[in-house]
């Protein structure tokens, strides 16, 4: 990826993050015999002995296969749905800009009300946060949630 630009491959390795302890453990308790060590004060760890030599050239193919797994997933998977996700939601805002002129972040707690409630904005809400809103623009802004969310994006 280009620089600066975070890839984000840790919603994939949380989503196998059994997996992912597994491939760090798979190494890691393989060593742990092998090293001296001892706590100190500060609740860390004082190595004893050497060990540079254990982690010079460690085998890393299944930490490199993990990740490769991961990343296929972050591309194939994750990244076009949230991309069809901010498709959506941005057709949901201008939709909502259109019908009553609100900030964004008004118009994103809008938004988790819907998506709460399955595309209805609840009595509730439409009596204490939403009040400002008319009965034709609540019916508005709900119809502009199903058309971005239950129907097709261009």
């Amino acid at each position: 990826n280009p620089a600066g630009v975070v890839f984000p491959v840790s919603a994939a390795i949380l989503d196998q993050i059994d997996a992912y302890r597994s491939v760090l453990e798979s190494y890691s308790s393989r060593l742990l015999p092998l090293i001296r060590w001892e706590a100190t004060k500060e609740n860390n760890v004082h190595v004893l002995n050497e060990t540079a030599d254990y982690y010079r050239f460690f085998d890393a193919t299944p930490h490199a296969e993990f990740l490769y797994s991961c990343v296929k997933q972050t591309i194939e998977n994750d990244l076009p749905r949230e991309t069809d996700f901010l498709k959506r939601y941005d057709r949901f805002n201008n939709a909502v800009q259109n019908i009553a002129d609100m900030p964004d972040a008004t118009v994103d707690h809008l938004f988790r009300f819907l998506r709460q409630n399955e595309g209805m904005l609840s009595k509730r809400a439409r009596e204490k946060e939403f009040e400002g809103l008319s009965d034709a623009e609540v019916v508005l802004a709900q119809n502009a949630y199903a058309e971005a969310f239950f129907g097709d994006v261009d």
